[in-house]
């Protein structure tokens, strides 16, 4: 009988030790304090804004658009991306992909200039499977380029270029379904990972990520970055000229990091969810709301960086954030399925 309370006692342990564990790690106990030093300046009708890219020389954005609220998706969806015209300050969203015929769901999104012409980068998720997109910007149209497809692409969320025919992506799942879904959510295990492309070449370049989300380029330092969103970390790597990626640290950020953006000075703007719990119940439609956060990471060498929360608000004028794209003294912030994103105004 004793045996049989020591075991009882022992398996009800692990069970209270596992579930503070999930309470912990997702953010279920921060209390959310708003804060912003400045104000709301517009609010943009556009479903899903999930992700987003700017153009400084340009002044352009490109936003990442669709309704997210079945993932992955059972129909066809028809999302799309929008073009912001920032020298007009009216910020009317202009269609660019209206003329794209394929099922498009719109995820991750990377821009690259070369010489006078833009090239997008977007991933995509319809019923059929995942893909990444390719496009050629044109007075103010996206055409078509190309459409690749890869046994890697488990369940891809963003991408970024490093070249014309060279980019990363991550994979923000191992698997995807069944019990090793529900581990990696739920126990934070980490099953995902960094993929590398160039020339026709798929190669695993990163791995052991939990929830792998947004990832950035910063060319000036040879340093890519990596949102560890189940881990509330931002993993950094030096990039070899081979394409391979030496782990340098990780950066513990307090809250749920996805999609990354770089400023003039390198510094990382993150769209974040403090409370993950909290944004799954909002993402399952048992929430009203689900809190957003930005952070701003200043990142000098190993060791050598600070972080900054810029936005932080309960979910009540935009939920779900998940980008943050600075520009002069504007911040477009962006989120996973919220009918509309914010434009807000620093001080």
């Amino acid at each position: 009988m004793k045996k049989r309370s020591k075991l009882f006692i022992l398996i009800l342990a692990l069970i209270v030790f596992y579930v503070g564990h999930i309470l912990i790690s997702t953010g279920f106990f921060r209390t959310i304090e708003p804060k912003f030093e400045g104000t709301l300046l517009k609010k943009i009708d556009l479903p899903g804004a999930e992700d987003m890219t700017l153009s400084r020389v340009d002044s352009f954005l490109i936003v990442s658009s669709t309704d997210r609220a079945t993932y992955p998706p059972l129909e066809e969806e028809k999302g799309g991306l929008y073009l912001l015209d920032l020298k007009t300050k009216d910020f009317n969203p202009i269609a660019l992909t209206a003329e794209y015929t394929g099922g498009f769901a719109p995820h991750g999104i990377s821009l690259l200039k070369k010489d006078s012409t833009y090239q997008v980068a977007v991933v995509n998720h319809t019923a059929k499977g995942h893909s990444i997109e390719f496009f050629e910007l044109v007075h103010q149209k996206l055409k078509h380029t190309k459409t690749m497809t890869d046994e890697s692409m488990i369940r891809p969320n963003d991408v970024v270029f490093i070249g014309p025919d060279e980019f990363y992506f991550t994979n923000d799942h191992g698997y995807t379904e069944g019990f090793g879904k529900f581990v990696e959510e739920y126990a934070g295990l980490a099953f995902s990972n960094v993929v590398h492309y160039k020339n026709g070449t798929y190669k695993v370049a990163a791995e052991g990520i939990a929830y792998a989300n947004g990832i950035n380029f910063d060319a000036t330092n040879n340093r890519l970055y990596v949102a560890s969103a189940r881990g509330f970390l931002v993993k950094v790597y030096n990039r070899e000229s081979d394409g391979s990626l030496t782990f340098i640290e990780d950066i513990e950020c307090e809250t749920g990091v996805d999609n990354i953006e770089l400023d003039e000075e390198g510094n990382l703007w993150i769209g974040s969810h403090p409370n993950l719990l909290r944004f799954s119940a909002y993402a399952k439609g048992k929430k009203e709301s689900s809190p957003s956060e930005i952070i701003k990471i200043s990142y000098r060498s190993k060791g050598e960086y600070s972080i900054e929360k810029v936005f932080v608000s309960d979910g009540s004028d935009m939920s779900g954030s998940s980008v943050a794209t600075p520009w002069n003294n504007l911040i477009f912030m962006g989120n996973v399925m919220d009918d509309h994103f914010l434009i807000l105004e620093k001080k």
